[in-house]
């Protein structure tokens, strides 16, 4: 029985003790949140910066002589403690600025020294009713605190300061009580959650800029990287077909080579065999692996490159002329010039050059609206020297959303090759693309470098586009 009684009593105790573990818990964050409270970084701006600062010194000042002067004159106080009552609620401005929680502890603690050393005092003098237990010096301060304190940490801190404001107010005011006074409690609250709630908004429309910010530039920055993705998944397309095609025909010579033998030993034989089945199983790996992403994305020609379809073989340099007759005809005055002795090239740098021009030709409709374009090539040893400018333009150009986007693509068909790709706006208002394509691997070059702001060992002078 004694047994029973015990666990009832234990039972009873353990809501107790639930609750007061809560309540501790509860202040120890109260403690964290307004004495140790994450500030928000200031804004940017220097104008944002200093232009508050220099209103709020100015602000503080007016709060310290009229605190002082009421703390004397009307509150009948000796000239040392009033000074330094006035004193605590300019400060506590000042500090705000750079320490707003310190700020709001000095402010509060300074109204509760002057409204215990008023308590006696008031009802002395009958011709005043002092304002009490807030002053008009100190409602002020408070509300500055306090609204520098909303905009610098979270939401929670702010409301828990408001939350201690409100609750000191009361107990003075309403509960402690004073002689006949002129009592500011209820404008003092009024103002103090007008305030902290403004300072609550202005910090969460801040936050949501910042963040929508944010999310635009992560959003270019995926717009970017899909660009790119998609520019790899057409060159490796493109590489597809131009790999097969070679595949393909060393299988059939691989076939046919035995045929044009009288009598071929069966060792040749063998050999062109193996040949032939090397070559058909890497074109089937070939196929297998690339080969899906014609099947995904399937390419689409552009409309100043009519006339191919999806399997149709890649364009090279000999349709550069179409190319630019299509130009032409979507109204831009387009030249060429190719300089040195014309040579056929490997099938992946003729495709990147003529991708390369066909790109920066379309950017000169998009972008340069009534400009003049100017199509240079160079032959040159080691390589192939591609140089695309146009005019300044004589209108303004409409709005293209992506804009930039597809010198991503053509530098990216210049670096896969080993080369490289600048681009850059010229003296007279015009632009120009300047591509270096090495004839063979990087490793293999003479290592001669070109000077991408005047082509080669013969410059490619931009200037020759208006003469």
């Amino acid at each position: 029985m004694s047994r029973l009684n015990t666990v009832t009593e234990t039972g009873a105790r353990r809501p107790e003790w639930i609750g007061l573990g809560r309540v501790l818990r509860w202040l120890r964050m109260l403690r964290d949140d307004l004495y140790t409270a994450r500030l928000d970084p200031l804004p940017p701006s220097v104008w944002l910066r200093w232009l508050p600062h220099g209103v709020l010194c100015v602000a503080a000042i007016g709060i310290t002589i009229g605190g002082v002067a009421q703390f004397q004159h009307n509150g009948q106080l000796g000239a040392g403690l009033a000074s330094l009552l006035g004193f605590a609620a300019g400060g506590a401005v000042l500090l705000a600025m750079w320490r707003p929680v310190p700020a709001w502890w000095l402010s509060t603690g300074g109204m509760l020294a002057g409204a215990l050393t008023l308590h006696g005092r008031l009802g002395t003098t009958p011709v005043v009713l002092f304002t009490w237990p807030w002053t008009v010096a100190g409602i002020i301060a408070q509300l500055l605190v306090l609204l520098l304190l909303a905009l610098r940490v979270r939401v929670r801190v702010a409301v828990e300061a408001l939350a201690m404001t409100v609750l000191v107010t009361w107990l003075l005011d309403g509960v402690w009580g004073a002689p006949p006074h002129q009592s500011t409690s209820a404008v003092t609250v009024i103002l103090s959650v007008v305030v902290v709630a403004l300072g609550t908004a202005l910090r969460g429309r801040r936050e949501a800029r910042a963040e929508l910010g944010r999310q635009a530039s992560l959003t270019e920055e995926e717009r970017a990287r899909r660009t790119l993705l998609e520019e790899r998944s057409r060159i490796a397309r493109e590489l597809h077909d131009v790999v097969a095609h070679h595949m393909s025909v060393i299988s059939i010579q691989a076939q046919v080579a035995p045929h044009l033998v009288e009598n071929p030993p069966d060792e040749l034989r063998e050999n062109l065999e193996g040949i032939r089945h090397n070559a058909l199983e890497a074109l089937t790996e070939l196929r297998r692996v690339l080969g899906v992403l014609r099947s995904e994305s399937p390419d689409e020609d552009a409309p100043d490159d009519p006339g191919t379809g999806p399997h149709s073989p890649q364009p090279t340099l000999d349709r550069l002329d179409t190319l630019v007759e299509n130009t032409r005809a979507a109204g831009l005055t387009v030249t060429t010039r190719i300089n040195g002795e014309r040579r056929p090239m490997q099938s992946g740098v003729e495709l990147s050059a003529y991708r390369i021009v066909q790109e920066a030709l379309s950017n000169v409709l998009r972008h340069a609206p009534g400009a003049t374009a100017h199509v240079e090539i160079e032959y040159i040893p080691y390589g192939l020297l591609l140089s695309v400018a146009n005019s300044r333009p004589t209108r303004p150009a409409p709005p293209s959303p992506g804009a930039g986007h597809g010198l991503l693509g053509m530098r990216e068909r210049a670096t896969m090759l080993g080369g490289s790709l600048t681009a850059g706006p010229l003296a007279d208002g015009g632009y120009r693309i300047f591509a270096e394509i090495p004839a063979t691997a990087p490793g293999l070059m003479s290592g001669r470098t070109a000077d991408p702001s005047t082509g080669t060992t013969r410059a490619l002078d931009p200037k020759d586009d208006r003469a």
